[in-house]
């Protein structure tokens, strides 16, 4: 099979992607188990791409419960080098409201004890993440949200909160007043783990509602918060048919040699095991 370079993820109300030609569904297993769901396997208006719903069909699986690093290496195994994610958030400022997009550009994590390396049992690695996203695939998808008359934020800060339950007021504020953005509960794990293994991500926050620290958030209903999670999913669906043919034009990652240099362990001081389950990422030239 040649390798689909292209793939979305889709959060909260975005489980399928309108107009995917299905050609497959794989189920993959990884040297860190299994990802949320089958990868599906498809053409959109001719273009290969593949298609992960982050919870799972029926959205049964927790922020704090995904295997974040086996969704990204079976994406990796398949060839692919640059993901379009998609996350429902809180607003955590006065410009951002709701229908509105965010291209997040940083992340701050208030998360406990995740896995967000495939690094560690014997080898180590530190590789750079001071811009966490993609620039060329974050402007590209900002361009198009603009041609869509969406309103598009080009960048904004996303805070990467544990959950599965919403923040308190006074967390609300804090975050403010640390300069987030937005809000939201599984991004942060995603953008480390596809910058070691290499490639290009990029996060679209779709705004739902104003967090609890807005003054008038009492009168949001949860009607209202899923009538704007419904038209999202169709904001997304869109953008994902006119994004794509332009992020098929793209060149390789530019993250592709992002572990050159970052590995610091002598590989002949690397287990075996660990050497062949890091395989798919480690440096052609990395080897005892």
């Amino acid at each position: 099979m040649n390798p689909i370079r292209l793939a979305v993820i889709g959060g909260s109300g975005l489980y399928q992607m309108k107009g995917l030609e299905i050609l497959e569904e794989r189920k993959i297993s990884t040297p860190f188990g299994d990802p949320s769901d089958a990868l599906i396997l498809g053409r959109l208006q001719g273009i290969p791409v593949v298609f992960l719903p982050r919870h799972g069909r029926g959205h049964r699986i927790l922020p704090s419960e995904l295997n974040f690093r086996a969704n990204i290496w079976a994406l990796k195994s398949l060839g692919v080098e640059y993901i379009l994610s998609f996350s429902a958030v809180g607003s955590l400022s006065e410009k951002v409201e709701p229908g509105h997009l965010v291209m997040v550009d940083q992340f701050i994590d208030r998360t406990q004890g995740r896995a967000s390396t495939f690094f560690g049992e014997g080898i180590v690695a530190h590789v750079a993440f001071g811009d966490p996203t993609c620039y060329q695939l974050r402007h590209l998808l900002h361009e198009t949200a603009l041609s869509l008359g969406a309103t598009s934020h080009l960048s904004g800060t996303y805070l990467c909160m544990e959950g599965p339950i919403f923040s308190t007021k006074a967390e609300s504020h804090l975050y403010r007043s640390w300069g987030a953005h937005v809000i939201g509960m599984t991004n942060l794990q995603e953008a480390k783990l596809a910058r070691e293994a290499g490639i290009s991500y990029a996060t679209v926050a779709l705004s739902t509602d104003y967090d609890c620290w807005h003054p008038e958030h009492d009168q949001v209903s949860v009607e209202m918060i899923l009538a704007t999670l419904e038209n999202n999913a169709l904001l997304a669906q869109n953008l994902i048919a006119q994004a794509l043919p332009k992020m098929a034009e793209l060149g390789p990652s530019p993250y592709q040699d992002v572990l050159k240099h970052a590995i610091l362990t002598n590989p002949k001081m690397v287990p075996e095991v660990v050497l062949k389950n890091l395989a798919l990422i480690l440096p052609k030239n990395y080897c005892p």
